[in-house]
């Protein structure tokens, strides 16, 4: 079994969650497997080590988990895409909709400087709202997302492709069919 199918068999489907309808994917099993987890990280090193970012930047929550690690194994600074009223310092901030109403994220002014190379990392993108939104920040503050990542790809929900037209190239592990 190659790493991606690995990885993918260990992402669990939660059927109605949050809401009927909904299949949930759900990468804590992911992270449980110290095995599976460094196999996980390890697809996301090979793939940033002779690319060499400045910073990684993770959307919140779960983008922290694997940004913050791929960010230690890189031997870069880590910075986090938080929701609104998360951060203590001063901030800029990206409004983006959601299905129904809309979301807020915030970064530090200070977290990257003018010209950094970034990589954007979260768990999974399925309308690429977040995505797009921390995108829009880190580029306010004078960076280049060189890169967004992700472990899931809801293809049907349009996300990536969005990103994708938008400029942004993408770097995914897995996909699934539905959300």
């Amino acid at each position: 079994m190659d790493d991606r199918t690995y990885i993918k068999s260990h992402i669990r489907t939660v059927p109605d969650w949050p809401e009927p309808g909904v299949q949930f994917r759900d990468i804590t099993p992911l992270l449980q497997n110290p095995k599976v987890f460094r196999v996980l990280i390890d697809q996301f090193v090979h793939r940033y080590f002779d690319v060499r970012p400045d910073v990684v930047a993770g959307l919140d929550a779960r983008g922290f988990i694997i940004g913050s690690v791929l960010a230690y194994e890189l031997n870069v600074g880590f910075v986090p895409i938080r929701k609104k009223g998360k951060l203590p310092f001063t901030t800029v901030e990206e409004t983006y909709e959601l299905e129904y109403g809309s979301a807020t994220v915030e970064l530090h002014t200070d977290a990257v400087k003018p010209g950094d190379r970034v990589v954007l990392i979260d768990d999974l993108i399925a309308t690429g709202g977040t995505m797009m939104a921390g995108k829009r920040l880190l580029e306010r503050l004078g960076a280049q997302v060189i890169e967004g990542a992700a472990i899931v790809e809801l293809p049907e929900l349009g996300g990536a492709d969005k990103l994708r037209a938008a400029g942004l190239p993408l770097f995914t592990l897995v996909s699934f069919e539905g959300h």
